[in-house]
């Protein structure tokens, strides 16, 4: 057994029997989602016509598999995309930064773009705007082939989940070493179990690297966060062109979205801190998620409204802001406040000193709770799904889903930290109770 690398013994999402469950059961709820919102079906009301469902699936995928499977167009379509945000990440300029230190004592470097490239896009944006209107043939091109371009970014993550697996078993090239001295690469905390399917899937290398580019930090910040802008807009742009204007429910959801989109571009170097970078290696799971999952399944609520018409009066709207911007304020301000802390700018703060040399925050907004900031993530979640209305349960899938995730997380941060800190966590949790709503749980 490495001592850099660890054999994994406690497998998170049940082993590779959960791994198998998850490989086949999340593509399925992403083509779910479009079945149950399309030009031919919408579900309204608290069921959903699971005959009707059967029936589109024949009619949009048993009988086009070829159009759907195979289609040039769409792969053209997302390897353009994926590997010209590629390019521009390695050669736009940028501020360098270093990660957190990882077990052979070494970090990362990065280098921080976010603004650049954000600038970069919404120029060709602009201009595309400028030249065609609400009538881009890219977006006209996405809305259409929805379904096509689904599964094109599912079958490009795992291409992309084997290259970095297989690549993982090979030494560090050249005179290239780690921090140890020796050319073996760093595994992934949970993804040295030596079984394959469960590897593949949980990732097995922490970070997957390409020369001094990182693949896991682009796939989590660029492909599928854009994507998903992109996405809305199509929705935006095809409403405008079947009813002649744009609806407030259709603006509210594409502004309050990209908001969020932009600024996790922007503020790319807070995930340097994240458990996804951290802690968990590259594999299927990531791969999926930041590729298809997000950006096929977030834009649902937009999707749903070119197909609903929805205005609401101006008290609904600002409610919807209201929750947004409070939700959006705690994520923020108290992210801050957690990387001041770790930094040194705020010892005013109360904490429990560890004897591991780190201190625990017990003040400020993380004195209200142990994850505050999920409390603010789980109401921008909301916002989002609010100006759909309360037709069908279905546009609420993304609050319920989040909320549920965020309840796993914080339920592995927790067996971590106790395992980590021990008695010292236990007073930690006498001193914070909440675990992430305040005053509720």
């Amino acid at each position: 057994m490495s001592e850099l690398n660890p054999i994994t013994k406690k497998k998170d999402f049940g082993g590779e029997i959960g791994a198998i469950v998850l490989i086949v059961f999340l593509p399925l709820v992403t083509l779910f989602l479009y079945l149950a919102c399309n030009e031919h079906y919408l579900a309204n009301g608290l069921t959903i016509d699971i005959t009707e469902i059967a029936r589109i699936f024949n009619l949009e995928v048993i009988n086009n598999w070829k159009k759907i499977f195979i289609n040039t167009e769409c792969w053209i379509f997302y390897l353009i995309w994926f590997f010209g945000l590629m390019i521009l990440d390695i050669c736009l300029p940028g501020k360098e930064m270093y990660g957190v230190e990882l077990r052979d004592g070494t970090k990362l470097k990065y280098t921080i773009n976010g603004l650049q490239l954000v600038g970069v896009l919404l120029c060709l944006l602009g201009s595309r705007l400028y030249l065609f209107g609400l009538n881009l043939p890219e977006l006209n091109f996405l809305y259409d082939n929805f379904l096509g371009m689904m599964v094109t970014s599912w079958l490009f993550s795992i291409i992309l989940s084997f290259f970095v697996f297989f690549t993982s078993y090979i030494p560090l090239s050249g005179d290239k070493k780690n921090g140890k001295g020796t050319k073996e690469r760093i595994l992934g905390v949970g993804g040295n179990s030596q079984n394959p399917i469960f590897d593949w899937f949980i990732g097995r290398e922490l970070n997957p690297r390409i020369g001094e580019w990182d693949i896991k930090l682009f796939c989590e910040l660029r492909p599928g966060l854009l994507l998903w802008f992109l996405l809305n807009l199509s929705s935006l742009q095809r409403q405008f062109q079947n009813l002649g204007y744009i609806t407030n429910s259709m603006i509210l959801v594409n502004v309050l979205q990209f908001v969020y989109i932009f600024d996790g571009v922007l503020n790319e170097e807070g995930c340097l801190t994240m458990i996804d970078i951290t802690t968990d290696g590259f594999g299927f799971m990531l791969a999926f998620g930041d590729l298809c999952w997000v950006p096929f399944c977030y834009c649902l609520q937009s999707r749903y409204l070119v197909l609903n018409e929805l205005n609401f009066s101006n008290i609904f709207v600002v409610i919807i802001v209201l929750i947004m911007i409070s939700g959006f304020y705690i994520f923020k301000s108290s992210n801050n406040q957690k990387n001041e802390f770790r930094q040194g700018k705020l010892p005013h703060l109360k904490s429990i000193q560890t004897d591991r040399g780190t201190k625990l925050l017990i003040e400020g907004w993380w004195g209200i709770s142990q994850h505050v900031n999920y409390f603010g993530d789980i109401l921008i979640a909301l916002s989002w799904c609010l100006p759909t209305g309360f037709n069908t349960p279905l546009t609420y899938f993304y609050v319920i889903y989040f909320s549920s995730l965020l309840l796993h997380r914080q339920k592995r941060d927790e067996e971590k930290c106790k395992n980590k800190y021990g008695k010292y966590w236990i007073e930690y949790e006498k001193k914070v109770p909440y675990k992430i709503i305040p005053y509720v749980y």
